[in-house]
């Protein structure tokens, strides 16, 4: 269950306005500045499909779930703005993104050919892909260290609020299918994660390699370079591999680990941004 206690609290921030970056902004690595330069390109255009499929099916939803699904939204749509911003930096250094831009228009058509309640599952699945990419960034500094600060910085403050609302579109997607057998929410919900988690992999590995041989990397270095990156140091998608699996048990809930104190610990820089108004409201 979602706690009772939390509070969803978007922090209108903006990052990286006034200088540029390196265009090897991670340590000057330029496997892992791709690894999530790659990433940052689908979200504006994903965060907007997350909006769009949970705004799907928020009437009658109770009163509290309408409020963080309200304040999910509000997240979502500063995530994309400062991405939007991210991503001009990586143009701005040479990189030529439409391909990657495509295939994500490409596969977000076909997802809205779908049903409704299918494109919550796949926001569902892709939410807690984010929730624990998010929880393993706030947990070991090794994914950012020696990174441009402003850029950091962008990548933890969105990390945060991943956090925070990660459990918005699975109480959605319960509330969706309150008349559904627990068998068939379950077989749904998992055929979905099995094939986002597919797509995902492929064409984020895809829009990653393309990055590299913008940069003269190709080939054995290219694949080789990003699978020590992604699964031996610091190993991320390894490191995630045993929460991804815990979405398909029976009962599974993203509050079933709660990790706010990572919010608590990264919270600070970012306090002066928060939207007191909403915050109360969501009291």
């Amino acid at each position: 269950m979602t706690p009772t206690d939390l509070t969803i609290t978007p922090r209108d921030r903006r990052f990286g306005r006034d200088r540029s970056i390196a265009r090897h902004w991670l340590n000057g690595d330029p496997i892992a500045t791709a690894f999530f330069n790659a990433l940052s390109i689908t979200f504006p255009r994903g965060e907007a499909y997350f909006i769009d499929s949970v705004r799907a099916f928020r009437d009658g939803v109770p009163d509290r779930l309408g409020r963080e699904i309200a304040a999910f939204i509000k997240q979502e749509v500063v995530h994309s703005r400062e991405h939007l911003a991210f991503n001009r930096q990586v143009t701005d250094h040479g990189y030529d993104v439409s391909r990657l831009d495509a295939d994500v228009t490409t596969m977000l058509d076909l997802a809205r050919q779908r049903p409704p309640i299918a494109s919550l599952a796949a926001t569902m699945a892709l939410e807690h892909f984010t929730a624990i990419l998010a929880h393993e960034l706030l947990s070991d500094p090794r994914h950012l260290d020696g990174a441009d600060p402003d850029s950091a910085a962008l990548w933890r403050w969105h990390a945060i609020e991943e956090i925070e609302h990660k459990g918005v579109a699975h109480d959605t997607w319960v509330h969706a299918t309150r008349d559904w057998s627990r068998f068939r929410r379950w077989w749904v919900k998992s055929m979905l994660m099995l094939v986002v988690t597919k797509h995902f992999l492929h064409h984020r590995a895809r829009g990653m390699m393309d990055l590299l041989r913008q940069d003269g990397i190709s080939g054995r270095r290219a694949w080789g370079g990003l699978l020590h990156h992604a699964l031996v140091r610091p190993g991320i998608l390894r490191r995630v591999a045993r929460p991804w699996l815990g979405y398909f048990l029976p009962g599974f809930h993203p509050w079933q680990v709660d990790d706010r104190a990572l919010i608590a610990l990264a919270d600070t820089p970012y306090a002066a941004a928060r939207s007191p108004g909403l915050q109360s409201a969501l009291a």
